[in-house]
């Protein structure tokens, strides 16, 4: 081994097939992100993709040195954090949601004054919400079955955060919403406070639902009625469907090879929510199946590292962010081959995006933290709150 690869050997602390499932993730995302451009790039640039390569490669690169901050500070730092975190989140996404412009009639996002940037806060409340959830478990290590310690704890901050974040990405506040139902099983809250955590949440959506027709500006009902109504009634599916469909079909078993996709000129949004549809047109089914596995194994090795540490707040915190992750990209791919309806959810760190790329390397850093610290003696005991 060379002195330049031992040294980064010697620096990348933490779970090596954590982290080498991020260089491969990487390596996908530029060559997919740079293949599926090519219509947004002549509208937009002229033709020239190698724009949004140099742009997205920036990110990545901003990304992975994030990762890297994040692994080497001790993650019950984060636990200290949380209460700031969610006190933040909260007041950004009602800010979102009253007055974040309207791009594809939706409020997401949230326009940076100076920069011209804009960014995505629903990125960071989920972030949030996740470390603030585990904290809360952690801080309970015997089996939660108290009302105060279920209740205003955990279930009101997830309502409240999912609640914020429905409005206008009802999809990113179901897996938000699933994760933290998945945080608290892991973490043994009492079943009866996860069915009122589920029976509540069908609440709030009920609410949103019908304040929808009061308020279509700033909640989405019609557009989540629309779309399940295509889904159950059209089994082909709408056009985006249809034409993700077609590149599938036309990968084969090995693909057409790199940057040869046909349907990226016909399929919107595939460097985004479709982008799937172009891996598997040019890479095939075996790359289609190769990223599956990626997720799949970096979910299994987040649980071993579960099962290795104590139910405390590096555990829960590992699992939750791992879930959010995994569940996510099987939700996008599951729109890409048509088994749930069109959602606006993109694939963690394969998509091109700005705070999803950023906020998803954070949360990878974090989990390389956790394991850092589960398989090597802290030399700087942190004791736990």
């Amino acid at each position: 081994m060379s002195t330049f690869a031992a040294r980064i050997y010697a620096e990348l602390r933490g779970d090596r097939t954590i982290w080498a499932i991020i260089a491969v993730m990487a390596i996908f995302s530029l060559l997919a992100v740079y293949s599926s451009t090519g219509m947004l790039a002549y509208r937009e640039r002229g033709g020239n993709t190698e724009a949004f390569l140099l742009k997205h490669g920036l990110v990545l690169v901003v990304g992975l040195f994030l990762t890297y901050v994040a692994h080497l500070m001790h993650y019950m730092r984060y636990s200290r954090w949380a209460p700031a975190l969610i006190t933040i989140a909260v007041p950004l996404l009602i800010y979102t949601v009253a007055f974040g412009p309207n791009i594809n009639e939706a409020r997401r996002w949230i326009l940076l004054p100076f920069v011209g940037l804009t960014i995505q806060t629903s990125d960071f409340a989920k972030l949030a919400l996740i470390i603030y959830v585990a904290r809360a478990i952690s801080t309970k290590q015997e089996y939660i079955k108290d009302f105060n310690s279920a209740f205003l704890p955990i279930i009101v901050p997830v309502l409240l955060i999912c609640g914020l974040i429905a409005p206008s990405d009802l999809s990113t506040a179901g897996v938000l919403f699933t994760a933290c139902l998945g945080m608290m099983f892991v973490g043994r809250v009492a079943l009866k406070y996860i069915i009122l955590l589920i029976m509540l949440g069908v609440v709030v959506f009920a609410m949103l639902f019908l304040m929808g027709s009061f308020f279509p500006d700033f909640i989405r009902s019609t557009t989540w009625t629309t779309r399940i109504q295509e889904f159950l009634s059209n089994p082909d599916g709408v056009y985006q469907v249809q034409q993700a469909k077609i590149a599938i079909a036309n990968g084969g078993w090995l693909g057409e090879g790199p940057g040869n996709s046909i349907q990226r000129n016909f399929l919107p949004s595939s460097y985004s929510d479709f982008i799937y549809a172009i891996i598997c047109e040019e890479y095939g089914v075996l790359g289609g199946a190769l990223l599956i596995s990626l997720y799949t194994l970096l979910f299994f090795r987040v649980t071993r590292l579960v099962t290795k540490s104590p139910k405390a707040f590096g555990a829960m915190l590992a699992m939750g962010l791992s879930i959010l992750i995994v569940l996510q990209a099987f939700i996008n791919i599951a729109v890409a081959v048509h088994l749930v309806p069109v959602t606006g959810i993109t694939l963690p760190f394969i998509s091109m995006g700005g705070t999803s790329i950023i906020f998803t390397c954070i949360s990878l850093g974090i989990i390389l933290s956790v394991s850092k610290y589960i398989e090597t003696v802290s030399p700087v005991p942190v004791e736990e709150e």
